[in-house]
């Protein structure tokens, strides 16, 4: 099964009232800016249990500043002060920061991709869990083969090709812009041996995400390109092990919304019958959802950013949460959107905070219900969580 609109499910999507409902929720700092720290400019929030407590972690590069940081989760009843963390690497223009175990030694390093006059990958390798918190025990290297090579955007580990462990599919913009990949060699410790393949050509990449899309038993790459003109939600097909070959480029195929500014994704496994609901944010325009399926924005908000599926309100039925950019003055940055019978936008920020990224949704502090993790680029909030009312 290849054709990608017989897995994605539509939705039945009542147009909303253009008036948001209910008050701003508590917001509370995970990591706050501070330029004496290299802390300015958060872009992007990742989640990993990088120290092994059995605690999410929130990983963040502040493209403004230099610092690559690590906040280890204090426990719900700390989860309101700011979070103890640690800077693992200095770089300039960060655009993405995630954790993955790269060499296989059971401590989770951090992948930073930059744009910018950097136009960089690095490693930043990590030390035993017991000195985690010591940013000299941090080692940060660039890989030579991504080197002033195109401006890296999102990286997406993942084991592409079944051998030497963890490789990192990466998206980049502008000139050379593509999705591709970087292969792990035996000694992953050897950074002059990593290797760069492309799988196809891009403009803007905004998200990668691995998912088994054609439900073969592998794992395919979802991604959102918002420029140019082949722009929209695409997947790339894994040709499977018995086809691979590290230099062809995979098949792709549409999603949804070709054509447009897309921006962040996310995608749902809706249960029965088990379809996938993509959802994306549109720059100017609408958030769409499915192959038809499309929710206007609310009254009071910025542009499209991010997009989130979670249980929100309560309910059997899904939410979608949304961020956004260019939230000046009295708009607001961050809304969630009940699905259900009486179809809402409600506003989460209030009017502080002006630009707005990726969402990450977790019960932090413990109390039954799904908070909203996010990070605030423009106005300096810095890395920061919403506390759901609803608990």
């Amino acid at each position: 099964m290849h054709s990608s609109t017989l897995l994605l499910a539509t939705l039945a999507l009542a147009v909303p009232p253009l008036a948001a409902q209910g008050a701003p929720w508590s917001r509370h700092t995970i990591d706050p800016s501070s330029s004496e720290e290299g802390k300015l400019g958060a872009d992007g929030v990742r989640l990993a249990d990088a120290n092994g407590d059995g605690l999410p972690d929130v990983v963040t590069g502040w493209e403004n500043g230099d610092a690559i940081r690590i906040c280890f989760h204090p426990g719900p009843e700390k989860a309101k002060q700011p979070w103890p963390g640690v800077t693992v690497g200095r770089v300039r223009g960060a655009e993405d920061a995630v954790c993955a175990d790269l060499d296989g030694d059971g401590n989770l390093d951090v992948v930073t991709c930059t744009e910018g006059k950097t136009k960089t990958v690095f490693f930043h390798w990590a030390p035993a869990k017991t000195a985690y918190m010591d940013a000299d025990a941090w080692n940060t290297e660039r890989i030579p083969v991504t080197e002033n090579r195109q401006s890296w955007m999102f990286a997406l580990p993942m084991d592409v090709d079944g051998v030497h462990g963890i490789d990192l599919v990466v998206g980049s913009k502008s000139a050379g812009a593509a999705v591709g990949w970087l292969q792990s060699p035996e000694n992953p410790r050897d950074i002059a041996a990593w290797k760069y393949h492309k799988l196809h050509d891009a403009s803007w990449i905004m998200s990668l995400r691995n998912i088994d899309m054609d439900r073969d038993g592998d794992d395919d790459i979802l991604y959102s390109d918002r420029k140019g003109d082949d722009s929209g939600v695409f997947w790339l097909e894994n040709p499977g092990a018995e086809n691979f070959d590290p230099a062809k480029p995979w098949a792709r195929h549409l999603a949804i919304a070709a054509g447009l500014e897309v921006m962040f994704l996310d995608i749902e496994v809706q249960k029965p019958p088990h379809k996938l609901a993509v959802a994306v944010a549109v720059k100017a325009g609408d958030v769409r959802v499915g192959p038809e399926g499309h929710i206007p924005m609310p009254a009071g908000a910025g542009t499209g950013k991010a997009i989130r599926w979670g249980h929100i309100g309560g309910t059997p039925e899904i939410d979608l949460v949304l961020t956004c950019e260019n939230a000046n003055g009295d708009k607001s940055g961050v809304w969630w959107y009940s699905l259900g019978a009486e179809a809402s936008w409600h506003d989460i920020s209030g009017p502080e905070g002006v630009k707005f990224d990726r969402i990450e949704l977790l019960d932090l502090d413990g109390d039954g219900d799904l908070d909203v993790i996010t990070c605030e680029e423009r106005a300096n909030l810095g890395v920061i969580w919403y506390e759901n009312p609803a608990g």
